[in-house]
């Protein structure tokens, strides 16, 4: 790992919260995930819960804490020691989007204010290879980093009442996808037909953390065709390796 200076907190009687530099980037975000992997292979009999966010990981035990500094000083050592390193498996996942009117609710917005046509704005969207940061504040929402500067863009001031499920969406300097319908202020500029979360399958959300997303411009007649095939549970998300 790296070797960050982490910050080790008492956050209530049964967890400790650990804390990375205060930025968003692939190393932190390597690191994190590689101790995330570490403290679950040494505590996993005392561990109810790991949550992870950009910087940081707060761990949930299954007790109270009687001595916070005895654990903190565990966890430190298991940091600093390099044994048991892995090389944690990543994939990119193709993730089919449709950009049609219908669904690029603020298509149009954002295109006018940035001087773009909205078939620039599609491809400096689906061109990147988006790192999926971490998955919150809905089950299944992925944050993801990677955004094309050119169509960073404010969240909305009010934002709307009602998202569609599968909403794909720019929020600032990150874009994401709504997995189920809920109230949002990203700005939509299109859909995707896949299930995101779904309790029923284990795990219940496919794509994790230091996954890479890449999306996929169809029009709205594939977008019908794959969304026919995951409402009958036969289509399959594409992926493949991270080199």
């Amino acid at each position: 790992m790296k070797g960050f200076q982490l910050k080790f907190l008492p956050f209530n009687e049964r967890s400790i919260l650990v804390e990375w530099p205060s930025r968003i980037d692939e190393d932190v975000l390597k690191d994190v995930l590689s101790f995330k992997n570490k403290i679950q292979k040494i505590l996993s009999k005392v561990i109810v819960e790991i949550i992870q966010s950009y910087n940081s990981l707060l761990v949930i035990y299954s007790f109270t804490i009687e001595d916070f500094n005895s654990e903190i000083l565990r966890l430190k050592s298991r940091y600093e020691s390099q044994v048991d390193d892995v090389t944690l498996e990543s994939l990119v996942w193709e993730i089919p989007v449709c950009y049609d009117t219908k669904f690029g609710l603020d298509l149009n917005e954002i295109s006018e204010e940035k001087k773009l046509t909205k078939q620039e704005v599609i491809q400096l969207h689906s061109q990147p290879f988006y790192t999926v940061y971490f998955i919150g504040f809905l089950p299944g929402f992925l944050y993801l980093g990677g955004l094309d500067h050119q169509l960073q863009f404010p969240r909305k001031s009010s934002p709307r009442m009602k998202v569609e499920k599968g909403a794909v969406a720019i929020g600032g300097h990150q874009t994401g996808i709504y997995p189920n319908e809920s109230p949002g202020g990203w700005n939509i500029i299109g859909n995707s037909p896949l299930e995101f979360f779904n309790p029923h399958q284990s795990p219940p959300c496919f794509i994790k953390a230091g996954d890479q997303v890449k999306f996929v411009s169809v029009d709205i007649v594939e977008y019908e065709n794959i969304k026919r095939d995951v409402d009958f549970g036969v289509y399959q998300p594409k992926f493949r390796k991270q080199l």
